[in-house]
């Protein structure tokens, strides 16, 4: 059912907007040789790559995989974690993969099941997407999403909603329902109107977690983060051998009124290619937009000859270049089914299925 009334703007009163820039022509030597670090299985644990100090050393992939989730990258400490909230994660991160693999199992499409996950992560209040977006400098809430179909190279993408509950789900519908790819703001409400969305006020996105995160940052805590992001993301590989990737997220906390990312920016946030990789990144999003990270790593695989561990440590290596250590991380699966989930962050939210059904879920960087 359509709301035919506008909802009420409480927040927006002030703010700057920022530019997006869009870049291409990537040279293969700007792949430079990388020692990669893939994901090693134990149990109930992945590794990836953690900070440059510390970086895994196992050049191996995760092979077989059908599906895969991150929850954003960033300083997750175990001594900061109780072990109620780390219960808590983790339960979310299997539920998430959970609702992705069974659509997969069931013979649905990869665009399913990559927005069947992020949908899940975006209802939770534990990542910084939907629900449990962090707040502009206004104290108001403003999300982004992408997805992109690996078979097609369809892609659809939102920016700067602040009254839709689910923005991968309207990124979806965009991509298949429209020949554009990009809508921001009130456009994409409008849009989201004519296709059937209801609308949320921005009270539906308060929660007190993400107040004090706000306030102190404003105060200027030098214990907060403004790196751990908790964007949330998907890549699938369905039975039909096609790729899909999607993105979400509230952004930074206390950021401009107007300012994006690179969630919703396909090639930087998202992207996704049946001849090489799909790929959903994390981390602090001007510097992935910059390195054109997602793209970085099909581009790497098509170019360079890369596999899917080598490029997608690459393009990590190629943002801490000019963001240094702790600028986040990213998901990339291959049209084979290698799995590569490198970080250069003290711990990543992050999981997937394999095709046999082996539920994998982890959170720091020594696992």
């Amino acid at each position: 059912m359509v709301r035919s009334h506008k909802p009420v703007e409480r927040y927006r009163r002030f703010g700057a907007a920022v530019s997006v820039l869009a870049v291409v022509g990537l040279a293969v030597a700007a792949f430079g040789g990388s020692t990669v670090s893939g994901s090693t299985v134990s149990g109930s644990t992945v590794s990836g790559s953690t900070s440059a100090a510390n970086a895994a050393q196992n050049p191996e992939a995760v092979e077989n995989v059908v599906f895969a989730i991150h929850g954003g990258a960033g300083t997750l400490r175990r001594e900061d974690f109780t072990p109620q909230v780390e219960a808590r994660y983790r339960n979310n991160l299997r539920r998430a993969v959970q609702s992705g693999y069974e659509i997969l199992q069931a013979g649905g499409t990869s665009v399913e099941a990559v927005e069947a996950a992020i949908t899940y992560m975006e209802d939770s209040e534990l990542f910084n997407a939907g629900k449990g977006a962090v707040m502009t400098t206004d104290a108001g809430h403003e999300l982004d999403a992408s997805i992109m179909d690996g078979s097609t190279l369809d892609a659809g993408a939102v920016t700067g909603v602040q009254h839709i509950k689910n923005p991968i789900s309207l990124a979806r519908t965009l991509m298949e329902n429209s020949r554009h790819v990009f809508l921001a703001g009130e456009g994409a409400e409008l849009y989201a109107q004519h296709r059937g969305f209801d609308l949320v006020t921005q009270d539906y996105f308060f929660t007190e977690r993400r107040w004090k995160s706000l306030l102190d940052a404003k105060a200027g805590s030098t214990d907060f983060n403004f790196g751990e992001t908790n964007t949330v993301g998907a890549v699938a590989l369905d039975q039909s051998e096609n790729l899909a990737a999607g993105t979400s997220t509230g952004g930074l906390t206390n950021k401009p009124v107007g300012r994006i990312g690179d969630s919703p920016i396909i090639g930087a946030g998202t992207y996704a290619d049946n001849a090489t990789v799909a790929v959903s990144s994390t981390g602090t999003g001007e510097l992935f937009i910059r390195q054109v990270a997602s793209f970085r790593v099909s581009a790497g695989m098509e170019f360079a000859d890369l596999g899917v561990m080598e490029a997608a440590q690459a393009a990590i290596d190629k943002v801490a270049e000019i963001g240094g250590p702790d600028s986040g991380g990213m998901i990339a699966l291959d049209k084979d089914g290698n799995l590569a989930m490198p970080f250069n962050t003290t711990g990543m939210y992050r999981g997937y299925a394999t095709a046999d059904g082996e539920i994998v879920v982890a959170i720091f960087g020594d696992e």
